[in-house]
């Protein structure tokens, strides 16, 4: 896999001139000319990159999905997330791409602040859609940071990641109201979920070795498992974990109240490997024992 290991080397990518500063830059999508190179058939950026593209058009496979840039987009990558580019079927249109080494953030707060930011986990094709009003604030802060770049001075770092953070605080906001405005494809979503989750626990063929996890769930909706918390987080007040506990103890409750099934057996159709997992987490949610619980119905 092609390492894109620096500013300076993703900017000779682009076809432009040295950046500004070695750890930072705003990159006019209107004055890149993409190399041909084998870099792009696949491969990572060892940087954050903020990409704002008005009318874009190609597609762009990021991990095992892909996505078709549609006018006013803006997304998220973070370090090391495997990425393909077809140059063939590219037009970069215009736009801005904001992109930061890891090592920009040192010593500032956002150095431990930015993984809180779970848009830079999200599949491309999660992207979010902007008003041109918002991309228009946006602009304006990247226009800012671009500005900055041209003063490196004691100061230059505090300036700079204090208009990144807005920038990323901005997104934290169209994102939830994203999360809110498509009511009706949301409500599909879980939906969805709700149906996924229950046909697990009531399926026949659970083994010790398929205990549900996020991350299997997720795939199973075409999501990202951060997207997927985010959305039932939002809508719900629980995350993705928390509903898989939840359905896991109901339908462990119902087990135990009902049926003859000792401990060890119930774990093992929930998909617990060792009974004693099933018990910590029985008694952690409900302050009795799976044995305790039962005694109550007896």
């Amino acid at each position: 896999m092609n390492a894109i290991r620096s500013v300076s080397e993703f900017h000779e990518l682009l076809s432009l001139p040295e950046p500004r500063h070695p750890l930072v830059s705003v990159i006019n999508l209107a004055e890149s000319v993409f190399l041909e190179d084998d870099v792009w058939k696949g491969f990572v950026n060892r940087f954050y990159c903020v990409a704002l593209k008005r009318e874009a058009k190609g597609k762009i496979r990021y991990g095992q999905q892909h996505y078709d840039y549609n006018k006013g987009i803006l997304s998220f990558t973070a370090p090391n997330q495997v990425q393909y580019l077809d140059l063939n079927n590219v037009e970069c249109g215009s736009g801005y791409l904001l992109i930061f080494h890891p090592d920009f953030l040192l010593a500032h707060p956002l150095a431990g602040n930015i993984n809180g930011y779970n848009f830079f986990s999200y599949a491309v094709n999660e992207a979010l859609h902007l008003s041109a009003e918002e991309e228009d604030d946006l602009i304006t802060i990247l226009k800012k940071i671009n500005k900055e770049c041209l003063h490196i001075d004691k100061h230059t770092q505090e300036i700079i990641l204090s208009q990144i953070e807005l920038l990323l605080n901005y997104s934290n906001r169209f994102y939830e109201r994203q999360f809110i405005t498509r009511k009706n494809h949301n409500h599909q979503l879980l939906t969805k979920f709700e149906r996924l989750v229950d046909g697990y626990f009531n399926s026949s063929t659970t083994t010790q070795t398929e205990l549900l996890t996020v991350q299997h769930i997720a795939e199973l909706m075409n999501l990202s498992p951060n997207y997927l918390s985010d959305l039932l987080r939002i809508h719900t007040g629980q995350n993705t974990q928390q509903h898989i506990h939840q359905k896991l103890i109901e339908k462990a409750k119902e087990k135990l109240s009902t049926t003859n099934l000792s401990v060890s057996e119930i774990a093992y159709t929930l998909g617990f490997e060792h009974a004693q997992s099933f018990s910590t987490l029985f008694k952690k949610k409900t302050s009795l024992s799976p044995l305790e619980f039962r005694q109550v119905f007896n």
